[in-house]
């Protein structure tokens, strides 16, 4: 249930005077100053927000809302903020909108998503307060790491986002703050409110598609961020009139140009109060801050050494140049930034739902980059003409979304566990490699068994996005040479990356960037490598546009890498190497899940019951459950073979691998079979001391491709509770043998020592008969060796078994239905096993007068 829960210093309630009632008490507003009616109406609010339904709650605030004037509104917005998002802090959750479903709660689900809703009463309040020029403090120390430690430092971030709104505290004051207009501080609420609030527990399974926050941001992004048309106009603050369109405070620097043409944005935010102005100019702002907000707050996270890595000498000194004005008095000089941030070490790891609402970012960033008309798609094509819109189209993902998002894709492939949960991050990594899936038009399909061809119009996107296709994809393959290949969802996931960079002609335009990047620099000036800093490119005019392909390609490399980056090609040797090795161990998991295959096909259905029975194999070590296959049945082993079948054929596709190849892959795999049936052991070498493990050894052993065989060579007595066993009857029957054997051991031993018919007796049930052939096996051969000799003894283990226990049950049951009374059927069994047991001892006394 979303209901608000206020802090523990929320004011005590107090009845909620109507706007009429305050004004007909003006002796009483006079005499008391400090009650205004703000006061009134806040503590009102967070009175209800205990006392009143979640539903009663919203329509108050709805007439709030439409009564009261801005100036009166201004009071309640931060509190309102934080009881929807919560507090930034986690402690408090507000309205709960990561778990709010609309099948689980379709009341409050409603309630709330209309609420919220781009065109709702929430956004109303926030033009109303913006209209009105009203900034809302909000607290530095809750931004992201690296923008956190910069501000901190007192160096100026390189998003315009945080610029002109730093505010110092004055002396004795706590912290640094950001003075936000309305719509910044409540989107910066609802992005950090993703990431802020603790974790949803294991237990709740909640489908994050289906939640309100991730219905929320889609809707945000599609009015915002409009894919037709253009983005709506704030609505009127009051029926049947107008009011001016709420525009963010004039900043003492205009926004920047995105690098297209520098005085053309310009003279459309600068000039924001002229009545010939594009009316378009006035909403561009809403969306560069929606898009700027939610990169900042959702990606903007990494460590100390990748923020070092990213920033070239050039980069360094533009910071330093246009570090925060600071007054000497209040601030010492502050250090270099790089040095200064060595203090900043942020601990950020991020969730699924995290890399889910990032996903669903970045598709709607390549739908709304690619519903450009196609005479203004190119940037050498328009002319002054194009709307602020348009150009922000353009340049949405390469300006601000690109380099965060490589960052930040290359901390998860980093960092995410080696399990199935990583398929999150793959497919937004995929979806972000695939703009023409998002595009309007409908590519051409040769026929229904052949994938669609990637158009050459792409080219410059691939060479502008080199990184995140080469480097992110050898990183893949580090960490797929890492997992079980034989589980299948890690199978479909290397099928999945196979299947997308196999797509026609992607391969052909990715080596062509490769190309463009590794050609030698003659041509280029050195002083253009200005272009490749990020921190400068909204302070100060980009440089002109180059249209030469290769520096483009070295811009995006250097920018990402910084220019000392060493750069390993996707289809040279190195990466070669571990694409055959990948290979390799395709084809292993291949032959392991079909041996798990057949070794279920064998096996008959009540196996599994029959072994807890006893009946069958009691040896541990003889199936192996290290992967899901054996979990998953035998259609998720079938769906296994075809994955990794044919992610095989497309790798071979992609590298130019030959069938020779492969099949020498297959012979060196070492999967052939001993002279007993069983796989070989784990690649060893032999050491001084033994046997030793190789990486690939520990590599089998993990994936269950090869394992020792292992067999109990101790005291059979002592070996450990099977589960077919009770274990506190075998420990009761072993103590009772125990004694048996102390007390009775020399006439157990007279026993067995006699030659006659009764000494064969007693040895065949006093004696371990597999004692004296019992083998010590080890990885390096095997040799029988002499144990310990024990003397005869009694055990009763047998009794404590399942099966044994069944088995008598059964018999006095039968022997029931023949009114045979439990002590005479006690006698049977007594006697039949005599008879047996006499049986056996001719049948072994006659075996080893043969052997001799």
């Amino acid at each position: 249930m979303p209901f608000c829960r206020l802090p523990a210093w929320s004011a005590p309630p107090v009845p909620w005077f109507p706007k009429a009632a305050i004004s007909a008490f003006p002796e009483a507003a006079m005499a008391f100053p400090h009650l205004q009616q703000p006061s009134f109406l806040l503590a009102s609010l967070k009175a209800d927000s205990i006392n009143k339904p979640f539903a009663q709650r919203c329509q108050d605030l709805v007439k709030v809302i439409e009564d009261f004037p801005a100036k009166e509104l201004h009071a309640i917005f931060p509190w309102l903020v934080e009881s929807i998002f919560g507090s930034l802090d986690g402690v408090l959750v507000g309205w709960n909108l990561r778990c709010l479903q609309g099948r689980v709660n379709p009341v409050e689900y409603s309630i709330a998503m209309e609420f919220l809703d781009p065109s709702g009463p929430m956004m109303k309040l926030v033009y109303k307060l913006q209209a009105e020029d009203y900034n809302f403090d909000f607290p530095v120390s809750y931004l992201p790491g690296p923008v956190k430690a910069s501000i901190q430092e007192n160096v100026l971030p390189d998003s315009p986002l945080y610029h002109n709104k730093v505010q110092f505290p004055p002396t004795g004051g706590l912290g640094l703050n950001l003075a936000l207009n309305p719509f910044e501080y409540y989107m910066f609420f609802f992005a950090l409110s993703l990431i802020s609030q603790k974790p949803m527990p294991m237990s709740l399974h909640v489908r994050t598609s289906d939640c309100a926050y991730f219905i929320l941001v889609d809707r945000y992004l599609s009015w915002f961020l409009p894919t037709e048309g253009s983005v709506p106009p704030p609505f009127s603050s009051s029926p049947g009139g107008s009011s001016p369109s709420p525009a963010p405070r004039t900043p003492a620097m205009p926004f920047a140009s995105y690098g297209l043409h520098t005085s053309l944005l310009k003279r459309h935010i600068s000039h924001q109060t002229s009545v010939n102005a594009d009316p378009a100019s006035h909403e561009i702002w809403r969306s560069e801050t929606l898009l700027q907000v939610f990169v900042e707050m959702w990606l903007h996270h990494y460590s100390l050494e990748m923020y070092q890595k990213m920033q070239s000498p050039h980069a360094k000194l533009e910071v330093l140049h246009y570090r925060l004005n600071v007054s000497s008095a209040l601030h010492s000089p502050a250090q270099p930034s790089l040095q200064a941030l060595h203090a900043y070490q942020e601990s950020f790891t991020p969730t699924e739902e995290h890399v889910l609402v990032v996903r669903l970012l970045l598709k709607h960033l390549h739908a709304f980059a690619n519903s450009l008309k196609p005479d203004q798609a190119s940037p050498s094509t328009h002319s002054h003409a194009t709307s602020p819109l348009e150009e922000f189209k353009r340049a949405a993902v390469p300006r601000f979304v690109q380099q965060k998002l490589y960052v930040f894709l290359q901390h998860c492939f980093g960092h995410w566990p080696l399990d199935a949960s990583f398929r999150a991050v793959l497919e937004m990594w995929l979806s972000y490699l695939q703009p023409w899936r998002y595009a309007p038009e409908k590519q051409a399909q040769s026929s229904d068994s052949q994938p669609r061809s990637v158009s050459e119009k792409w080219a410059p996107f691939i060479q502008e996005n080199l990184l995140m296709y080469t480097k992110l994809f050898v990183s893949f393959l580090n960490r797929a040479l890492r997992t079980d290949l034989g589980s299948p969802k890690n199978a479909l996931m290397v099928f999945r990356v196979a299947k997308v960079f196999a797509q026609p002609n992607l391969t052909e335009m990715i080596q062509k960037g490769e190309q463009l990047f590794l050609e030698p620099e003659l041509i280029i000036p050195h002083r253009q490598h200005r272009h490749f800093t990020v921190s400068s490119s909204f302070l100060s005019p980009w440089p002109p546009v180059v249209t030469d392909a290769s520096f483009k390609v070295k811009s995006h490399v250097y920018s990402l890498e910084g220019q000392d980056c060493k750069y390993t090609p996707m289809f040279g040797p190195e990466v070669r190497t571990l694409i055959l090795r990948l290979a390799q161990l395709i084809t292993q998991a291949k032959q392991t899940a079909k041996a798990i295959s057949d070794q279920c096909v064998e096996s008959p259905a009540g196996h599994s019951f029959l072994s807890w029975l006893g009946f069958g194999t009691t040896d541990p070590s003889s199936c192996y459950t290290g992967n899901d296959l054996d979990e998953m049945g035998q259609d998720s082993v079938r769906k296994t073979d075809e994955y990794l079948e044919k992610a095989l054929e497309y790798l071979r596709q992609i590298f130019r691998l030959s069938e020779a190849q492969l099949a020498q892959l297959t012979l060196a795999l070492g999967n052939a079979r001993d002279e007993n049936g069983k796989q070989q052991l784990p690649d060893c070498i032999v050491g001084e001391e033994g046997l030793i493990l190789t990486p690939l050894g520990r590599y089998q052993i993990i994936n269950g491709l090869r394992r020792f065989e292992i067999e109990y060579q101790g005291d059979l007595e002592l070996q450990p509770i099977r589960s077919y066993e009770i274990a506190s009857l075998v420990r009761a029957l072993f103590r009772l043998s125990s004694a048996i054997n102390h007390r009775f051991a020399g006439q157990m031993a007279a026993l067995c020592s006699r030659n006659d018919f009764l000494g064969s007796f007693c040895r065949y049930h006093l004696t371990e008969p597999a004692l004296s052939n019992r083998h010590l096996l080890s990885p390096v051969g095997r040799r029988q060796v002499t144990s310990p000799a024990r003397g005869p003894r009694l055990s009763l283990r047998f009794l404590g078994s399942y099966r044994t226990l069944l088995l008598l049950l059964m018999a006095f049951f039968v022997a029931s239905l023949f009114c045979i009374g439990p002590l005479p059927c006690s006698l049977f069994l007594v006697l039949g096993y005599l008879l047996y047991a006499i049986a056996m001892t001719l049948l072994t006394e006659r075996g080893k007068l043969h052997q001799l």
